[in-house]
């Protein structure tokens, strides 16, 4: 994993904000990860995330905490980031991806309302990081497979975010290319 040392910062990074709450912090650092994860569009990359985004989506709505599974869930979710910060300072790559995608099998786990919830959050999470990897210039098709997200959705989420929307017919004035033009071809 070539993004190592960057992941290990962020996650550090995310500890740090989690015990302040500070869940728009948190929802930057996903930002930040993500933009690396579109240059060399390592899955671990992604999947960090995708679940750092999750927990600022989780500890921004404070009404998962009236759930009687909640507290055991989010105290997993703390050990599984603090198993894989050690993970990777001990540069090993295997329990780290383990433990990134233990949270999503703590998920398993849940039932009811809290699991229904909480699977939704991580499902747009997704989205919302394959729309970032989509602005990033990726095609539409290879992030929504490497997110495993439909076209379809991306396309939609895309749209209403008008991540799309970039006009690429935008040109200097006439004056000023052809200004430019003679200055070329002095």
């Amino acid at each position: 994993m070539e993004e190592k040392g960057h992941i290990l910062e962020v996650l550090k990074k995310v500890k740090l904000s989690l015990k302040k709450q500070d869940y728009v912090k948190i929802k930057n650092l996903s930002d930040e990860v993500i933009h690396n994860a579109s240059i060399n569009q390592e899955p671990d990359v992604i999947a960090v995330a995708v679940v750092i985004y999750s927990l600022s989506k989780l500890i921004e709505r404070k009404d998962y905490k009236k759930y009687k599974q909640w507290s055991r869930f989010y105290r997993g979710y703390l050990k599984n980031i603090d198993d894989a910060i050690f993970a990777l300072e001990k540069n090993d790559i295997e329990t780290f991806r383990y433990e990134i995608h233990s949270i999503r099998k703590q998920i398993r786990d849940l039932s009811g309302n809290l699991k229904k919830n909480i699977d939704y959050v991580f499902r747009r999470a997704r989205i919302n990081k394959a729309s970032r990897i989509y602005e990033h210039g990726i095609s539409m098709e290879k992030t929504a497979k490497i997110l495993g997200v439909s076209v379809w959705e991306l396309a939609e989420y895309a749209g209403k975010t008008r991540i799309g929307d970039v006009n690429l017919g935008i040109t200097l004035p006439l004056k000023q290319r052809i200004k430019i033009a003679e200055e070329i071809f002095r």
